[in-house]
């Protein structure tokens, strides 16, 4: 057990050497082989362990009834920087919907996404669900902002067969504005008081993983939301996020997750070969005042896969990897995520071990399952030199 509790209480680019991560651990020509696995600077195993009972969760492939519900941690109390309030949505480009849930179709939520500009719902004075059959795309040509507000009533489903939402600066489909789509400032997508549930992205092999939300490029903003049943593929090395999976966010600024909830309690967790509720490669994260719980990492085999393994299992809340990123937790809750591999809370894998940190402040990360490789903290798969500042937080 780790606590650091300070003056308050809580109970809640390029590489550089070739690392591997197996089912077993470390190996390769980082010089440090199999030890840094075992935990030598003092991190305790999981009790899962890469080869042991690991996570089981559903498939995915059933829609699961949501209920309306408050999202994030009730018990973060962290402040929120100006760049990650919410959007102001007092004038809308577009309303979804002219007062009754059968006018808020899933057309119409798509139609709005591709034309951008501020989105806003009106399907009646109750919480409305709108399946879509398939992604809402953002184009890269429009904008500059889409702000998706669902007003804390509005649930985007994806059925079970579809991921809900696409944004690619890469993707000519979605037009190239350009010739550095790696590394644009725009779009910029915020979702805000959203429910995004029952998504489903395993049919997407060019751009897998993201069950609910696929971000690559531009800026990516999540406040007030809750993703809850949703999945990406079972299995695989370098696939994840069945809530969100993010790549390439300009200038290496952060995705900002704020007062959001992902899975919450047993049977709504989301699911994915890694990173059960986010993932992505060389992206800082700043997630405030937020909740991952229940959410599963169900591959097998680490990354890359270990010899007869399909690969995956790591990450069971969060999956990052990469050069040059960053993990800041503040005000966040992250409890009963499960993994097969590694990481049952935090995957952080910095590639050339010189770049990137982990900041963890007033949080608690406590009862995740599983998994192996934990040098510095429990719970959290980290190179043993990663600069990791933990202040006010149970790690237990």
């Amino acid at each position: 057990m780790i606590e650091n509790l300070g003056s308050r209480s809580w109970w809640f680019g390029s590489t550089v050497c070739a690392c591997a991560i197996g089912a077993a651990g470390f190996f390769g020509a980082c010089g440090s082989g199999a030890s840094e696995a075992s935990g030598a600077s003092g991190g305790s195993s999981g009790s899962g362990g890469s080869g042991g009972s690991g996570a089981s969760a559903g498939s995915g492939s059933t829609v699961v009834p949501i209920q309306p519900g408050e999202p994030g941690n009730p018990d973060g109390q962290c402040p929120i920087p100006a760049e990650a309030q919410l959007e102001d949505v007092s004038s809308p480009t577009t309303v979804v919907g002219t007062g009754t849930p059968e006018s808020c179709t899933a057309d119409a939520f798509i139609a709005a996404v591709a034309a951008s500009g501020i989105i806003t719902f009106n399907c009646g004075p109750d919480p409305a669900t709108i399946t879509l059959t398939k992604p809402a795309k953002v184009f890269n040509d429009k904008g500059p902002k889409i702000v998706i507000d669902g007003g804390g009533k509005v649930i985007l489903s994806g059925g079970a067969t579809t991921r809900i939402l696409y944004m690619n600066t890469c993707d000519p489909d979605q037009v190239w504005t350009s010739t550095r789509c790696d590394n644009q400032e725009t779009p910029q997508l915020t979702v805000q008081n959203l429910t995004l549930a029952n998504a489903n992205s395993k049919s997407e092999a060019k751009y897998d993983g993201g069950g609910a939300i696929y971000a690559s490029g531009g800026r990516l903003k999540v406040i007030n939301s809750r993703f809850m049943n949703n999945v990406c593929a079972d299995s695989g090395p370098d696939v994840g996020g069945a809530g969100i999976r993010a790549f390439e966010q300009y200038n290496n600024l952060p995705v900002y997750v704020v007062n959001s909830t992902f899975g919450g309690s047993d049977g709504v967790g989301n699911v994915c070969s890694n990173g059960g509720g986010i993932s992505s490669i060389g992206v800082s994260w700043t997630i405030l005042n937020s909740l991952f719980s229940y959410n599963h990492a169900i591959g097998n085999g680490g990354n890359p896969a270990t010899s007869g393994t399909p690969g995956g299992g790591s990450g069971g809340a969060i999956y990052n990897d990469g050069n040059n990123m960053t993990l800041s937790l503040c005000g966040t809750r992250i409890e009963y995520n499960q993994v097969n591999a590694f990481g049952s809370a935090i995957f952080f894998v910095n590639d050339d071990q010189q770049t990137g940190s982990i900041t963890i402040d007033s949080s608690v990360i406590t009862n995740n399952i599983g998994g192996s490789w934990y040098p510095q903290y429990p719970q959290i798969s980290e190179f043993n030199n990663t600069p990791t500042t933990v202040t006010n937080s149970t790690i237990k």
